[in-house]
C-alpha cells in the first residue's frame, strides 16, 4: 500500500478547528517529501502546505498562521491542524506523498466549514 491514506475530515462551524491525518507506506514515508492540496467545488486543485523529509514547512499564504504541519515519523504519518477556520477553507483535502521518483495521492477528505 503505496496510495496515502488520509483522514479526520468532517463538518465544523466557523472559528473551529480539525486534524487531519495522512498515513503512507513506510517504505517511502522517511524520505519523501508530504504535502496537502485542497479542492474545492468549481475550483482547481490548490497547493496548502508541505513538509520536507527533513521536517522543514512552507504554507500557501491563504493558511498560513492558521494551519501547521507536521510529520511523525514512527507513525509513518502527517498532521494537518487546521485552526480558525472559515468557510473559505471548504474543500476535498488531499495528502500527497513524493520524492526520489515516486509520486502518490490520496484519496481525499471532506472539510465543510459552516458559516
Amino acid at each position: 500500500q503505496v496510495q496515502p491514506v488520509e483522514s479526520g475530515g468532517g463538518l465544523v462551524q466557523a472559528g473551529g478547528s480539525l486534524r487531519l491525518s495522512c498515513a503512507a507506506s513506510g517504505s517511502i514515508f522517511s524520505r519523501n517529501a508530504m504535502a496537502w492540496y485542497r479542492q474545492a467545488p468549481g475550483k482547481q486543485r490548490e497547493f496548502v502546505a508541505h513538509i520536507t523529509s527533513g521536517g522543514s514547512t512552507n504554507y500557501a499564504d491563504s493558511v498560513k498562521g492558521r494551519f501547521t504541519l507536521s510529520r511523525d515519523n514512527a507513525k509513518n504519518t502527517v498532521y494537518l491542524q487546521m485552526n480558525s477556520l472559515k468557510p473559505d477553507d471548504t474543500a476535498v483535502y488531499y495528502c500527497r506523498t513524493y520524492g526520489m521518483g515516486s509520486d502518490y495521492w490520496g484519496q481525499g477528505t471532506q472539510v465543510t466549514v459552516s458559516s
